[in-house]
Protein backbone atom coordinates (compact mmCIF):
# COMPACT_ATOMS: atom_id res chain seq x y z
CA UNK A 1 0.00 0.00 0.00
CA UNK A 2 1.43 3.32 -1.06
CA UNK A 3 2.07 5.91 2.35
CA UNK A 4 0.08 8.71 2.68
CA UNK A 5 1.90 11.91 2.62
CA UNK A 6 1.46 14.29 5.46
CA UNK A 7 -0.43 17.56 4.56
CA UNK A 8 1.28 20.59 3.52
CA UNK A 9 1.11 24.00 5.27
CA UNK A 10 3.13 26.64 3.09
CA UNK A 11 5.78 28.93 5.36
CA UNK A 12 6.98 32.27 4.09
CA UNK A 13 10.33 33.08 5.90
CA UNK A 14 10.47 36.78 6.50
CA UNK A 15 12.02 37.62 9.99
CA UNK A 16 15.14 38.64 8.82
CA UNK A 17 16.06 42.32 9.69
CA UNK A 18 17.09 43.44 5.91
CA UNK A 19 19.93 45.71 7.03
CA UNK A 20 21.68 45.41 4.08
CA UNK A 21 18.72 46.22 2.04
CA UNK A 22 17.76 48.94 3.93
CA UNK A 23 14.13 48.07 4.22
CA UNK A 24 11.71 45.31 4.64
CA UNK A 25 12.59 42.65 1.86
CA UNK A 26 9.22 41.30 2.55
CA UNK A 27 7.71 44.47 0.90
CA UNK A 28 9.44 44.95 -1.83
CA UNK A 29 7.68 44.75 -5.63
CA UNK A 30 8.77 42.31 -8.21
CA UNK A 31 5.46 41.71 -9.64
CA UNK A 32 3.34 44.52 -8.88
CA UNK A 33 2.57 43.71 -5.33
CA UNK A 34 4.84 43.08 -2.71
CA UNK A 35 6.60 40.13 -2.45
CA UNK A 36 4.79 38.36 0.77
CA UNK A 37 1.40 38.56 -0.87
CA UNK A 38 3.32 37.23 -4.60
CA UNK A 39 4.57 34.18 -2.35
CA UNK A 40 1.39 33.82 -0.37
CA UNK A 41 -0.44 33.57 -3.66
CA UNK A 42 2.01 30.93 -5.31
CA UNK A 43 2.02 28.61 -2.43
CA UNK A 44 -1.72 29.11 -1.22
CA UNK A 45 -2.53 26.67 -4.86
CA UNK A 46 -0.40 23.91 -3.21
CA UNK A 47 -0.74 24.40 0.72
CA UNK A 48 -4.04 23.73 2.63
CA UNK A 49 -2.82 26.75 5.31
CA UNK A 50 -0.23 29.32 4.25
CA UNK A 51 1.44 31.22 7.59
CA UNK A 52 3.81 34.13 7.88
CA UNK A 53 7.37 33.45 9.70
CA UNK A 54 8.24 36.45 12.14
CA UNK A 55 9.97 37.50 14.77
CA UNK A 56 7.03 38.33 17.98
CA UNK A 57 8.24 42.20 17.79
CA UNK A 58 7.27 41.82 14.01
CA UNK A 59 3.47 43.26 13.18
CA UNK A 60 1.32 40.99 11.71
CA UNK A 61 0.81 41.35 7.79
CA UNK A 62 -2.98 41.85 6.15
CA UNK A 63 -4.54 38.84 6.88
CA UNK A 64 -1.52 36.44 6.26
CA UNK A 65 -1.79 34.30 10.13
CA UNK A 66 1.89 34.11 11.14
CA UNK A 67 3.92 31.68 13.51
CA UNK A 68 6.28 33.61 15.41
CA UNK A 69 9.44 32.81 16.70
CA UNK A 70 9.29 30.59 19.97
CA UNK A 71 11.42 31.98 22.80
CA UNK A 72 13.98 28.98 22.66
CA UNK A 73 14.16 29.66 19.23
CA UNK A 74 14.09 33.21 18.32
CA UNK A 75 17.05 34.68 16.98
CA UNK A 76 18.49 32.12 15.15
CA UNK A 77 17.45 32.82 11.66
CA UNK A 78 15.44 30.85 9.15
CA UNK A 79 16.03 26.96 11.36
CA UNK A 80 14.51 29.02 14.32
CA UNK A 81 11.62 29.80 12.83
CA UNK A 82 11.00 26.21 10.74
CA UNK A 83 11.26 24.59 14.03
CA UNK A 84 8.81 27.05 15.33
CA UNK A 85 6.43 25.86 12.49
CA UNK A 86 6.89 22.48 12.97
CA UNK A 87 6.10 22.94 16.83
CA UNK A 88 3.24 24.62 16.42
CA UNK A 89 1.31 21.93 13.81
CA UNK A 90 3.26 18.98 14.15
CA UNK A 91 0.52 16.80 11.86
CA UNK A 92 1.82 19.18 8.50
CA UNK A 93 5.31 19.22 6.44
CA UNK A 94 6.13 22.38 5.64
CA UNK A 95 6.84 24.03 2.08
CA UNK A 96 9.48 26.48 2.92
CA UNK A 97 9.83 29.59 1.02
CA UNK A 98 12.37 32.86 1.36
CA UNK A 99 10.51 36.45 1.23
CA UNK A 100 13.62 37.29 -1.01
CA UNK A 101 13.34 34.93 -3.92
CA UNK A 102 12.15 37.25 -6.70
CA UNK A 103 12.50 34.46 -9.56
CA UNK A 104 10.37 32.05 -8.31
CA UNK A 105 7.12 31.34 -10.15
CA UNK A 106 4.59 28.66 -10.33
CA UNK A 107 6.59 26.16 -12.14
CA UNK A 108 9.08 26.66 -8.75
CA UNK A 109 6.66 25.53 -6.64
CA UNK A 110 5.12 22.98 -8.90
CA UNK A 111 8.39 20.82 -9.43
CA UNK A 112 9.30 20.73 -5.80
CA UNK A 113 5.41 19.56 -5.12
CA UNK A 114 5.59 16.72 -8.03
CA UNK A 115 9.25 15.80 -7.32
CA UNK A 116 8.57 15.37 -3.32
CA UNK A 117 9.84 12.15 -1.06
CA UNK A 118 8.29 12.71 1.88
CA UNK A 119 10.65 9.58 3.28
CA UNK A 120 13.15 11.96 3.58
CA UNK A 121 13.65 15.22 5.82
CA UNK A 122 13.64 17.60 2.93
CA UNK A 123 12.91 17.93 -1.33
CA UNK A 124 15.31 20.56 -1.87
CA UNK A 125 16.95 22.73 -5.16
CA UNK A 126 20.60 21.88 -5.71
CA UNK A 127 22.29 25.81 -6.05
CA UNK A 128 23.29 25.91 -8.94
CA UNK A 129 26.29 28.41 -7.47
CA UNK A 130 27.84 26.36 -4.84
CA UNK A 131 26.00 22.09 -5.55
CA UNK A 132 24.49 22.06 -2.16
CA UNK A 133 21.29 22.09 -0.90
CA UNK A 134 19.12 25.11 -1.04
CA UNK A 135 16.80 25.01 2.30
CA UNK A 136 15.22 28.42 1.88
CA UNK A 137 12.73 26.94 -1.10
CA UNK A 138 11.92 23.40 -0.19
CA UNK A 139 9.86 20.85 1.19
CA UNK A 140 10.85 20.06 5.08
CA UNK A 141 9.13 17.23 5.96
CA UNK A 142 7.46 16.91 9.86
CA UNK A 143 8.66 13.56 10.79
CA UNK A 144 12.23 14.74 10.68
CA UNK A 145 11.31 17.75 14.02
CA UNK A 146 12.89 15.66 16.60
CA UNK A 147 16.28 14.87 14.34
CA UNK A 148 16.19 18.85 13.44
CA UNK A 149 15.59 19.92 16.95
CA UNK A 150 18.38 17.22 18.08
CA UNK A 151 21.06 19.36 15.60
CA UNK A 152 19.70 22.26 16.64
CA UNK A 153 20.36 22.13 20.32
CA UNK A 154 23.62 20.87 19.25
CA UNK A 155 24.51 24.32 17.75
CA UNK A 156 23.60 23.52 14.35
CA UNK A 157 21.81 26.93 13.28
CA UNK A 158 22.21 26.66 9.77
CA UNK A 159 19.28 24.79 7.84
CA UNK A 160 21.64 24.12 4.82
CA UNK A 161 24.50 22.25 7.34
CA UNK A 162 21.40 20.51 8.80
CA UNK A 163 20.36 19.11 5.21
CA UNK A 164 24.00 18.01 4.42
CA UNK A 165 24.06 15.70 7.33
CA UNK A 166 20.79 14.43 6.36
CA UNK A 167 20.28 13.24 2.88
CA UNK A 168 17.49 15.34 1.37
CA UNK A 169 15.97 14.89 -2.09
CA UNK A 170 17.46 16.78 -4.38
CA UNK A 171 16.41 17.98 -7.96
CA UNK A 172 17.68 20.15 -10.16
CA UNK A 173 16.74 23.53 -11.04
CA UNK A 174 15.21 24.33 -15.04
CA UNK A 175 15.73 27.50 -14.60
CA UNK A 176 19.52 28.59 -13.21
CA UNK A 177 17.62 32.35 -11.50
CA UNK A 178 15.17 30.49 -9.63
CA UNK A 179 16.67 30.57 -6.33
CA UNK A 180 18.71 34.08 -6.87
CA UNK A 181 18.24 36.05 -3.70
CA UNK A 182 18.60 40.16 -3.14
CA UNK A 183 20.13 41.64 -0.42
CA UNK A 184 20.89 45.30 -1.00
CA UNK A 185 19.25 47.96 -2.87
CA UNK A 186 21.95 47.44 -6.02
CA UNK A 187 20.67 44.23 -6.57
CA UNK A 188 17.16 45.22 -5.96
CA UNK A 189 18.01 47.35 -9.21
CA UNK A 190 19.70 44.65 -11.24
CA UNK A 191 16.86 42.46 -10.49
CA UNK A 192 14.43 44.84 -11.80
CA UNK A 193 16.63 45.51 -14.97
CA UNK A 194 16.37 42.21 -16.10
CA UNK A 195 12.91 41.76 -15.70
CA UNK A 196 12.34 44.54 -17.78
CA UNK A 197 15.03 43.16 -20.51
CA UNK A 198 12.69 39.99 -20.35
CA UNK A 199 15.71 38.08 -18.90
CA UNK A 200 15.22 35.26 -16.11
CA UNK A 201 11.32 34.80 -15.92
CA UNK A 202 10.00 36.74 -13.05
Amino acid sequence: MKAIKPKIFGLILAGGYSKRMGRDKALLEFHGIPQIEYVHDLLHQYCEKVFLSKRPEQKDYKSIPSIDDSNELSNHGPLGGILSAMKAYPQASWLIVACDLPFITEETIQTLISNRDPQKIATAFINTQDGLPEPLCAVWEGHAYASILGLFNEGIHCPRKVLIKNNPHLLKQNNPHWLDNINTPEEYDQVMDIKYRKGPEV
